[in-house]
Parts: C-alpha cells; sequence; structure tokens
C-alpha cells in the first residue's frame, strides 16, 4: 500500500465517522465522541505541504492509521487527510495510549484544529478523539 490510498477499512472508518454509522448499516446518532488528547503533527517539515495544505480545513476529519512495521516507534501512528495524503505522525513521545486503543479495535480519529506556516515548514494542531458507539 503507498501512502496515497487508504484501505477499505480506512475508508469504512471514514464513512462510519462522517455518516455516524455502525457496521451493518444501522444509524448510531448516539455515539459518543471521546477528546484523547490535543497535540501537533509530527514529521510537517520533512514532506511537501504546499500542495497539500492548500486542501486542508480546520475542522476537517483526519485518519489515524497504524504503522506496526516502523523498527524505532512500536506505536507509530500516521496522520492521512480523507484523500489519503500522509501529513506526518502522532508524537512519539504521546502515541502509546492511541495505539494500544486502535490495536484493541477501538475507532480513533483526528479533527484538524489549526494550521499555520512557520517559514517553510506547516504546524498542523489536531484533536484525537476516540468515536464509541
Amino acid at each position: 500500500m503507498n501512502d496515497h490510498s487508504l484501505t477499505t477499512i480506512e475508508e469504512n472508518q471514514l464513512a462510519l465517522l462522517h455518516a455516524q454509522m455502525k457496521p451493518g448499516g444501522t444509524s448510531s446518532p448516539f455515539a459518543k465522541e471521546i477528546l484523547l488528547m490535543e497535540t501537533h503533527v509530527a514529521g510537517t517539515s520533512r514532506r511537501p505541504m504546499q500542495d497539500i495544505e492548500r486542501t486542508l480545513a480546520v475542522g476537517d476529519h483526519l485518519v489515524l492509521r497504524r504503522e506496526i512495521e516502523i523498527p524505532h516507534d512500536a506505536y507509530a501512528i500516521a496522520v492521512l487527510t480523507g484523500s489519503g495524503e500522509k501529513l506526518g505522525y502522532l508524537p512519539r513521545d504521546r502515541n502509546e495510549i492511541p495505539a494500544r486503543l486502535m490495536d484493541a479495535g477501538k475507532l480513533l480519529f483526528a479533527r484538524l484544529e489549526s494550521k499555520c506556516w512557520h517559514g517553510d515548514w506547516i504546524q498542523l494542531s489536531a484533536r484525537v478523539i476516540l468515536r464509541d458507539a
């Protein structure tokens, strides 16, 4: 899988977030969103963000994807746009609990809270949210 595509599971998760539907098609109007943390997106200075940034709006849902194959971070979680563009990662010093929740099958996503250019890199701030149906 490349960084520019979403797996079927991630597409289904994104659909669940937008439509508030449970698996199987039943509605979930009383799903709870639990704020886990507010954080920045790490690694944005290492990617070409000019084109991607234009598509980002405060309030956008962001996809979180576990990346268990990264040897230096057993709890790595990539942060992607809804269309699958990789923005960066949850910071290593804050990702263990969200990673363990995701590994246990919990649905986590992020919501973009702010974006601010600092010279040639962009600072993205997001809220990490657990969707509990």
